[in-house]
């Protein structure tokens, strides 16, 4: 699934040591054109550790066969630490989440490549939820009483869980940081999961969350849907994007996709939001995710520093 560790900022990937030599030996060519011989790939952290692992295993061991080259795929739980890898040229293949993508692909031209359809769709969406105690049906019920209203966010860096919502909530003039607003609080839980239990448990009265992980926590029965009304529900948004180097070689990018849009191991897909297939994708379909965090004046790392 695609349900955030507690203590994951919507997640992201890779310890940095392992991620090779640095800009000289960057897939992408780096400087001198030179190239490793290991295809340094990050992933989110997304479920439990031995799901998680197990999953990423066999995704390496998939991409090792595919490939013409080592390939070595790792999790590590900080976004920050994907981007600064992505910019420097320490990796050559990233999972990430929409926000943190946009501004990879701002500092320095990373590009989606792939993301993944789930029931056939590329799509999921930003929910705000509340308990079935509170008496509002619709966010705009709930903004009556914003300042009884104990607000919940995921991290920052989340897109679903944190840009989307609070753009939401500002053109609704209810919400503008954690320090202003029309709320009785704001809290960032730091993931969806932990959103979800809070709002469930009423230690906040509404918050906002990935649909999919939502989706996935009821269906594991982590969440029980009979406590939890949906009060809001954004436009669509385009699934996680798969990111290369700006540099990358358009061949290996070309392999890189073959490669997984041929994976059918559902131990694999389960691991990424329970993927029905990967698919190609491009920046295109991201644009309003870049618009969105540019209104918010977050297209840039300094601004989601958990």
């Amino acid at each position: 699934m695609k349900k955030w560790l507690t203590a994951v900022s919507a997640g992201s990937v890779l310890v940095l040591g392992a991620c090779g030599g640095g800009e000289e030996e960057s897939q992408g060519g780096g400087e001198g054109g030179e190239t490793q011989d290991t295809l340094e790939v990050a992933v989110i952290p997304a479920q439990s550790s031995g799901e998680m692992e197990s999953g990423v295993q066999s995704l390496e061991d998939t991409l090792n066969e595919s490939l013409d080259q080592e390939v070595s795929v790792e999790t590590y739980p900080n976004y920050n630490a994907v981007v600064e890898a992505l910019n420097y040229g320490e990796l050559d293949l990233a999972y990430l989440g929409p926000l943190t993508y946009v501004i990879a692909h701002e500092e320095s031209g990373a590009e989606a490549i792939l993301t993944q359809e789930i029931d056939g769709e590329p799509y999921y969406y930003s929910y705000i939820i509340t308990h079935v105690d509170q008496p509002w049906e619709t966010l705009d019920e709930m903004l009556e009483d914003s300042g009884e209203v104990d607000f919940a966010f995921g991290s920052i860096s989340s897109t679903s869980g944190s840009l989307i919502p609070g753009l939401e909530l500002r053109e609704r003039g209810a919400f503008e940081s954690e320090q202003e607003n029309e709320f009785a609080s704001v809290r960032y839980t730091g993931s969806h999961d932990v959103t979800a239990q809070v709002v469930q448990s009423q230690d906040v009265d509404a918050g906002a969350i990935d649909s999919a992980i939502y989706n996935e926590l009821v269906e594991e029965g982590a969440i029980d849907e009979s406590q939890i009304r949906t009060i809001w529900e954004s436009d669509q948004l385009y699934q996680y994007p798969w990111a290369v180097p700006e540099d990358m070689d358009d061949e290996l990018k070309a392999d890189i996709q073959e490669a997984f849009i041929n994976i059918e191991d559902e131990e694999i897909l389960n691991v990424f939001g329970g993927a029905s297939s990967f698919v190609e994708t491009d920046h295109s379909n991201y644009e309003s995710i870049t618009q969105a965090a540019e209104d918010f004046g977050m297209l840039n790392m300094d601004a989601i520093e958990d």
